[in-house]
């Protein structure tokens, strides 16, 4: 596997190897160890999966407070997703912060969100698939969100608001400063 940091502490593009002949390919999308020998040993708990029909379907910006909070590992396996992440970590020098990534089927790149950031995609294309692990299961009383158009972080979405399909949760999410967030 190739990893590389986003330059946010903990945030890595992940990109596995995959080998191809005439029937197609093979490809370890994940090995605890690998990672591992990297510095990234985390142990995943749960595995998400979202479809999105259209361009422009917007999720996020979610994350999860202490003590459930997450790390996730996300990959898509159909399509292409702009991937954002934001420090929400009041204590960290990059706070408030942001990196994107386009991970895509066709790169078969991957994106490592540690605890302590939000995460948000949009996608890109029709008929986007979304996997993604999790270090801890999905816990409704430590949910939240953050808007995913604050001005006070400043996105880049490369679709304009406007072209955005938002859930009623991610619509009326709080802006960073009133957000519940990370000491």
């Amino acid at each position: 596997m190739d990893i590389r940091s986003l330059g946010l502490e903990g945030v890595f593009e992940i990109v596995p190897r995959k080998f191809g002949d005439h029937r197609g390919f093979f490809s370890e999308t994940y090995n605890a160890k690998s990672l591992a020998e990297a510095g990234i040993d985390l142990q995943f708990v749960q595995d998400n999966h979202s479809y999105s029909a259209a361009k422009g379907v917007l999720r996020g910006l979610h994350y999860q407070l202490p003590p459930r909070a997450q790390d996730k590992l996300v990959r898509v396996i159909r399509g292409a997703i702009l991937d954002v992440v934001v420090d929400i970590r009041k204590s960290s020098p990059t706070f408030g912060k942001w990196v994107s990534l386009e991970v895509s089927a066709e790169k078969w790149n991957q994106i490592l969100v540690p605890k302590g950031f939000a995460h948000g995609f949009v996608t890109l294309v029709e008929d986007t698939e979304v996997v993604y692990k999790v270090t801890d299961y999905y816990s409704p009383e430590h949910d939240r969100s953050i808007r995913f158009d604050d001005p006070a972080i400043g996105v880049e979405w490369l679709i304009p608001a406007s072209g955005v399909q938002l859930s009623d949760k991610d619509r009326n999410a709080p802006l960073l400063a009133d957000a519940d967030i990370f000491a």
